[in-house]
């Protein structure tokens, strides 16, 4: 087992506290930041009193002061523009969102999520970046861009992102003999598969006994192998992908995991709970998302599929862990990336001044105050070292993620309507991961329900 991408599991508390709040803000369809924020604004200071004042607008106190500092420094460069900040929590940021635009109090610049985002495009909303930037711009993190990306120009310039990796506990895969660094999946656990043997070798009952035991108990699990469930982002988007499968039409932005290979992809993942017990029930991950996460913080899980937003949670590990390649399947390791975008809004009053400060946020120099807080991979790419470097002071390694981004990766949720389509499958989903309806059936129904909410039959 190699050693180069091992990590101690202790992170103090303090430098966790700040990433906490922004670790969700990623998830393609689940929410981030903390429900408990409170609207406030604030402004960068070393303004002159006739500064042109531009409204920034995000749902997460934490990233906001670091772009609090990050626009203190632009102002002293850029004396005549004032950047005012505004956190409005994630659990009306959309709600409000539309009625801001449609009154036209919406700030000149705003994150979006690739959930969302196109809507805003298809409306006329938003500011074209490749023509309000051009090339005049640091390289982003270009699978960010792709994401933005629609009718063949770029909307948002990239500021956060992530991908998927492989936690695992030191001490559980060493007694289990596991080789965290190659484990595969096959469809039907079939030749060439690893995972399922390595996840078997970790689960244990609380006797002691493993699923291809006599006697083990599968309603008294003391130790789990893997974190299979309905998690989009960390687990099936990415089986799906491994599978030859996908979870959309790229031209259509419709449904389309209702195939053969999406079939067995999910198949897998539901045999994993069901049929082997080596993961958690979906009994307890439907009802709470972090159920998984959880269990591996308190010890009780070996191999923790998830991305760097989970990493201020490990905290609290009293452990040994460490991070590797996520598992690779058929077709590879193909893993989701995901990003945070900041937009403009199409009817500033201030186009010159707002352009200013989204090319200041797309540079490595705008968006180091986020880096060297730990929040997140910034998607400028020349500030990604201060993120490295802040998280390898802490002992961790986060290289596999990076490995993760630049390998073959499948699209994040996209489309103007995705989030009511999203609210219609998961349902569904969940039910199939409770084992309370067959997975040919729910993919199915999931796909024509969620398409026909699409208006995409």
């Amino acid at each position: 087992m190699s050693s180069a991408r091992r990590s101690h599991a202790r992170i103090p508390l303090a430098s966790a506290a700040l990433a906490a709040a922004t670790a969700l803000v990623l998830a393609a369809c689940s929410p981030g930041g903390d429900d408990d924020s409170s609207s406030g604004e604030s402004g960068s200071s070393g303004a002159n009193e006739d500064a042109t004042v531009v409204t920034f607008r995000l749902w997460d106190e934490a990233a906001a002061a670091a772009y609090e500092t990050s626009f203190a420094e632009f102002t002293e460069q850029n004396p005549d523009i004032r950047v005012d900040v505004e956190v409005i929590p994630w659990d009306s940021y959309w709600s409000q969102l539309p009625l801001d635009i449609d009154s036209g109090d919406m700030a000149d610049i705003f994150w979006t999520n690739s959930s969302n985002f196109g809507l805003y495009v298809d409306n006329g909303s938003l500011l074209n970046i490749d023509e309000v930037l051009g090339d005049d711009h640091d390289e982003w993190q270009q699978s960010i861009v792709d994401l933005y990306t629609r009718d063949g120009s770029n909307w948002g310039v990239p500021q956060i992102w992530d991908s998927i990796a492989l936690f695992y506990n030191q001490e559980l895969v060493d007694e289990a003999g596991v080789d965290v660094e190659n484990l595969e999946w096959r469809p039907g656990a079939g030749e060439g598969d690893t995972l399922l043997e390595a996840a078997r070798a970790i689960t244990t009952d609380s006797a002691g006994l493993h699923p291809d035991e006599d006697g083990f108990d599968a309603g008294s699990i003391a130790t789990y192998g893997f974190n299979s469930q309905a998690d989009l982002q960390a687990i099936y988007i990415d089986f799906l992908a491994q599978n030859g499968a996908q979870f959309q039409d790229p031209e259509t932005d419709a449904f389309d995991f209702d195939t053969p290979e999406g079939v067995a992809a999910f198949q897998y993942l539901v045999d994993l709970v069901n049929e082997h017990h080596v993961a958690p029930s979906a009994a307890d991950t439907n009802v709470n998302g972090d159920f998984s996460r959880e269990q591996f913080v308190q010890g009780n899980l070996g191999l923790f599929q998830s991305g760097p937003y989970s990493l201020p949670a490990l905290a609290d590990a009293d452990f040994e862990w460490g991070i590797a390649p996520m598992v690779a399947g058929p077709e590879g390791r193909i893993g989701v990336v995901h990003g945070v975008a900041a937009v403009g809004n199409a009817d500033t009053e201030n186009l010159e001044a707002t352009t200013e400060v989204l090319r200041w946020i797309g540079s490595a120099e705008g968006q180091d105050a986020l880096a060297a807080q730990g929040a997140a991979f910034p998607g400028a790419v020349d500030a990604q070292q201060t993120y490295i470097d802040y998280w390898a002071d802490q002992g961790v390694d986060v290289t596999p993620f990076l490995d993760a981004a630049a390998g073959e990766t499948t699209t994040a949720p996209v489309g103007a309507q995705i989030n009511a389509g999203s609210n219609v499958i998961s349902p569904i989903l969940q039910d199939m991961f409770l084992g309370a309806i067959s997975v040919e059936e729910a993919l199915a129904q999931a796909q024509t329900d969620g398409n026909a909410e699409m208006g995409l039959e």
